[in-house]
């Protein structure tokens, strides 16, 4: 279950990459998404870098959030500082 959990948390994550940076204005008027940029830079991984970002995003939020959810806040982000954990992990073996 914490694995199934686990890996949603980071497909989203890495779907928001996606997603998110194709309903921004920049989009629109056809600048680069950041792991587009990042891709120019010679980034080797900037999918995992932006899922990251948005992790961390994310983990802020649940962090600043006003109820605890019956325990539900807590949880989602003991599962995201476990995916932030697994993308480090996947950069540390794509290097």
């Amino acid at each position: 279950m914490k694995k199934t959990l686990l890996a949603v948390a980071v497909a989203l994550a890495l779907a928001f990459t996606v997603i998110l940076p194709m309903n921004t204005p920049a989009r629109a008027t056809g600048a680069p998404s950041p792991a587009a940029q990042e891709r120019e830079r010679g980034e080797r991984h900037p999918e995992i870098r932006a899922a990251i970002r948005h992790l961390e995003q994310a983990k802020e939020a649940l962090e600043k959030a006003q109820h605890d959810f019956k325990g539900h806040r807590a949880k989602a982000l003991e599962h995201t500082n476990q995916a932030l954990e697994e993308c480090h992990k996947a950069l540390e073996v794509g290097e």
